[in-house]
């Protein structure tokens, strides 16, 4: 559980559901083993707040950290830096496309703090492409409807 100041009574309460919540997972781990299922695992992944939310639904590995440090920052400030520093190599080399596709995955996750499947589904392709001056562009492939309503 993550330590926030909190009355006693209430950190009982938060204590004893996490508890829950971990044995259910158990549970269900047990049951999805048996094959079943066409996963194997359960799919919610158990996490304890956004940052920890976007690194298990898009990643990058290491992005959980980082945006911890950043926590103070606007949320849009904070997801062009994150998604500068992929793109710049600091959680991992890539390959330049993929590493474009990491980045903007990863800001448009923390826009809509890991709650919308837009970082997922709302862009089904990135490419790299070449304008005829040989220059590079980045082509972005939007699965619609894109609305406000869903924080794209």
């Amino acid at each position: 559980m993550i330590d926030v100041e909190m009355p006693p009574s209430y950190k009982k309460y938060f204590q004893e559901l996490d508890e829950k919540v971990n044995e259910l997972y158990k549970i269900a781990e047990k049951a999805r083993e048996k094959g079943l299922d066409p996963m194997l695992e359960p799919e919610p992944k158990i996490t304890r707040d956004i940052a920890e939310r976007i690194e298990k639904l898009i990643g990058p590995e290491g992005i959980t950290e980082r945006m911890r440090e950043l926590g103070a920052m606007d949320r849009r400030a904070m997801s062009f830096k994150v998604a500068r520093e992929i793109a710049l190599g600091k959680f991992g080399s890539m390959e330049k496309e993929a590493a474009a596709d990491q980045a903007i995955r990863t800001a448009l996750a923390i826009m809509t703090e890991g709650v919308t499947i837009a970082p997922i589904e709302g862009i089904p392709e990135i490419k790299i492409k070449k304008n005829p001056d040989n220059t590079e562009y980045l082509s972005i492939y939007l699965a619609g409807p894109i609305r406000p309503a869903g924080g794209t």
